[in-house]
């Protein structure tokens, strides 16, 4: 089905990353593609390194004339979310992405497309390969697990590399060039349960919350689109208020980083309060879609099931659909002195029950450490005053704007001349990892750019062909302009 991608032009770049889709490499499941990337480097005759945490460096020498250039830092993250959608047949660890030309976009069959950040690794491997690009020396890092703990970034060694120019090859909107990004921390809420015999005089039914579009949870925070693990919870709340109902079973979500699509839970309502239940849903649907603008495909089923034979407690029960209901969630910030820029956000993202616990997992993002704290704080007492135990791990720093940088200069220049336009200059609502690499290397000159990519982080994700090649021309021109040490 993808083979047609590899013919698109730039050539190398697209060969490139159709050879990606075809390697599963889901976040802490990379093994398989640092290989392939090894032995790219390899084969290549470069000097090629696998570190302890499994980032791959591979050193290009600087083309003839080009020696007194500085150096370069190429850098993409290796793995990919993987996200489909429940109807789709894919097994991450195993199965290769069908991807397929849609119009003026490169997309997935039913899943995430792994062009985050797989563009980027493409083009820095098909500058790596070519011979007819001019350039200084060039140091590609390929980090592992950016997208669940930046694990690669976080453990990258200090004094290894020996560039004096990051260019993060990971931003989503070509003609905007980011300086500056929002660093983020994991709260994860655990709620322990005992377990209760179904009531006498009771029906069962499977809540099926499907159809959103979710997203990426920096990216698209912005948009207001539904969070399938709030609706599921008005759902849940409005019944338990009006009916008293039995929770047997909650599923939502399944990545702290996606804004969550779909929801089920397995309940039991009083038999003789049915056709209420049935009113009260569509109600709360009708409702959603009103006010979900971006959401129009959002569905709620309902189906009857067999009583399950065991339910979490009430009380449990009770404490987690309220400790839900008021979670802060979406937009809680802009910058003040950037209006249209998210300063901080929170993404409920995953309530699973599992093994006598129910675990609600979220992720606040903030280009304010001061915000992010007070975010974790609040999150923290919320939780632990409806007896849920409560841990904060995976803490990263944001990466501050330097509007004084001498590459962005240089890029700005090079946009300008080549595209006849002067690129936006943006701080994103995203963890790059620029803020973390900057802090063990901070002599480095960063910056982030690349193509339009829509959707990350969903099965809807997708690419546009004609920002790749402008992305590409970009890339080229930029190393050949790189200033001199």
């Amino acid at each position: 089905m993808g083979k047609e991608i590899a013919k698109l032009e730039p050539q190398k770049l697209w060969n490139n990353f159709y050879n990606l889709t075809q390697i599963p490499r889901p976040s802490k499941k990379e093994e398989r593609i640092i290989a392939f990337v090894e032995k790219f480097g390899i084969d290549l005759g470069l000097e090629t390194i696998v570190d302890q945490t499994g980032n791959v460096i591979i050193r290009k020498p600087a083309t003839k004339g080009f020696e007194n250039r500085q150096g370069v830092i190429l850098q993409g993250h290796l793995d990919m979310v993987p996200q489909k959608n429940s109807d789709t047949i894919h097994d991450f660890e195993a199965d290769p992405i069908q991807a397929y030309i849609e119009g003026e976009w490169v997309t997935a069959k039913g899943t995430t497309l792994g062009a985050d950040n797989g563009i980027g690794a493409a083009a820095a491997m098909a500058i790596l390969e070519s011979n007819d690009i001019e350039h200084g020396p060039i140091e590609a890092l390929f980090t592992i697990d950016e997208e669940t703990g930046m694990t690669g970034a976080t453990e990258l060694k200090p004094n290894f590399l020996k560039g004096d120019i990051l260019i993060n090859l990971d931003s989503e909107d070509e003609g905007e060039l980011y300086i500056g990004c929002a660093g983020g921390i994991n709260t994860t809420a655990i709620f322990n349960y005992s377990e209760e015999n179904p009531k006498e005089n009771y029906k069962s039914y499977r809540i099926a919350v499907k159809g959103l579009k979710g997203g990426h949870s920096g990216l698209d925070i912005i948009l207001k689109r539904g969070n399938a693990n709030l609706i599921m919870n008005k759902i849940l709340i409005k019944a338990n208020e009006h009916f008293g109902i039995m929770l047997s079973e909650i599923e939502g979500g399944n990545l702290r980083n996606a804004i969550p699509r779909e929801a089920f839970a397995l309940v039991a309502i009083p038999q003789e309060k049915d056709l209420l239940f049935i009113k009260l849903v569509k109600e709360i649907k009708a409702q959603f879609l009103d006010v979900l603008t971006d959401d129009e495909g959002l569905s709620i089923s309902l189906e009857e099931i067999d009583m399950p034979k065991k339910f979490i407690d009430t009380k449990t029960t009770t404490n987690l659909l309220n400790s839900i209901s008021i979670c802060p969630n979406g937009v809680i910030k802009m910058i003040d002195a950037l209006p249209d820029v998210v300063e901080t956000s929170s993404n409920l993202a995953v309530v699973k029950s599992e093994n006598g616990q129910i675990k609600v997992l979220s992720l606040q993002r903030s280009s304010s450490e001061e915000a992010k704290n007070k975010l974790c704080v609040e999150l923290k007492e919320l939780f632990e005053e409806y007896n849920a135990k409560v841990i904060q791990d995976g803490d990263y720093p944001g990466w501050n704007p330097n509007p004084d940088s001498d590459i962005l200069s240089t890029m700005k220049n090079v946009y300008l001349e080549n595209f006849g336009k002067t690129p936006e200059v943006k701080v994103i609502h995203a963890g790059l990892e620029c803020g973390i690499l900057g802090a063990t290397y901070p002599n480095w000159d960063m910056i982030s750019f690349g193509p339009t990519i829509r959707f990350p982080h969903s099965p809807d994700e997708k690419v546009n062909i004609k920002s790749v090649d402008m992305f590409w021309k970009y890339l080229i021109e930029t190393l050949k302009n790189i200033p001199v040490k």
